[in-house]
């Protein structure tokens, strides 16, 4: 069942440590089909140096295991709620990447300081507020998922396709798991640009200008786009 997709979705959490996106078992990738809606994830705590497709759990859009022996993520309601409410995205990744996280956990958005940060992100990459004690209690995971949707309530998932999840860490997408993937490489790489760019100019770091930053993402990303090959 969905063999070309556990094959992507399998090389995509491997690759989460490869990128050193992860250390030990901390992240996770997972894969819609667009068919027939079920989803690809990773089993809970399995090491990636080790993982087969044996590892992988189906499961469909409520959760319930269509194929697999092991439990699956247990990051998988963030995923389902993300799945439900962003209807063209096809993949998540979820990982604690030191530099994204970092931002994380002071509380703040990674602000555009340059060129590299506005090819795959116009603009502050949001972070959410923070859970409330009986949203963590009642079900924390859905509450992770749902705080996500409620900050993207003026913002276009398919334009933005980060969050960082205050005092916890990133949540990226895509249209495929590898496209989520590619996207939270960048994610961690402009995290650690954009710290360092704060650090060095202090007071003084000013944003890239809006005309700057929206040439840049409409060259990869926009309606006449031409980075790239056709």
């Amino acid at each position: 069942m969905l063999e070309q997709l556990k094959t992507e979705v399998l090389k995509a959490n491997k690759r989460l440590q490869t990128e050193n996106l992860v250390v030990l078992t901390w992240g996770n990738v997972s894969g819609r089909d667009p068919e027939t809606g079920l989803i690809v994830i990773k089993a809970s705590g399995v090491r990636y140096d080790i993982m087969t497709e044996d590892d992988l759990v189906v499961v469909d859009p409520e959760g319930n295991v269509v194929e697999g022996k092991l439990h699956p993520s247990t990051d998988l309601p963030t995923h389902l709620v993300l799945y439900r409410n962003f209807k063209n995205i096809h993949g998540i990744v979820h990982t604690h990447s030191t530099f994204a996280a970092v931002w994380a956990q002071i509380g703040a958005g990674i602000p555009c300081y340059g060129t590299t940060h506005a090819d795959y992100f116009p603009g502050v990459i949001p972070v959410t507020r923070e859970l409330t004690p009986d949203e963590v209690k009642a079900d924390y995971e859905k509450s992770t998922g749902e705080v996500i949707v409620e900050t993207f309530r003026d913002i276009d998932p398919e334009v933005m396709r980060a969050v960082l999840v205050k005092g916890h860490g990133p949540f990226v997408w895509g249209s495929s798991a590898s496209d989520a993937l590619h996207n939270a490489i960048v994610l961690e790489n402009v995290a650690k640009m954009d710290l360092f760019t704060k650090m060095a100019a202090d007071s003084g770091t000013k944003e890239l200008g809006s005309a700057q930053l929206k040439k840049h993402y409409d060259r990869k990303f926009g309606e006449d786009a031409y980075y790239g090959q056709e």
